[in-house]
């Protein structure tokens, strides 16, 4: 199972309140303005800043490339 795919379409960087991609395989979402990643628990997207983890370069990088290698959509925006 995965986020609700209607809950996906108003999810949002409760830091910069913009849009943010869903690496469902990998269990988070991902905000390439900020590399932040929020986990996914058991289906439920983890929104607190403080329960995010800052991405180094390398890994902005890796999750970029994936995110544009699968065609993975922003939440909303895009």
């Amino acid at each position: 199972m995965a986020i609700d795919p209607a809950l996906l379409g108003i999810l949002a960087c409760p830091q910069d309140k913009g849009p943010l991609f869903y690496v469902e395989d990998e269990n988070f979402l991902y905000n390439p303005r900020l590399q932040r990643k929020y986990p996914v628990r058991d289906d439920i997207a983890v929104m607190l800043i403080d329960e995010s983890v800052q991405a180094d370069a390398a890994e902005h990088a890796r999750v970029t490339a994936l995110i544009e290698s699968r065609g993975i959509k922003a939440t909303f925006g895009a």
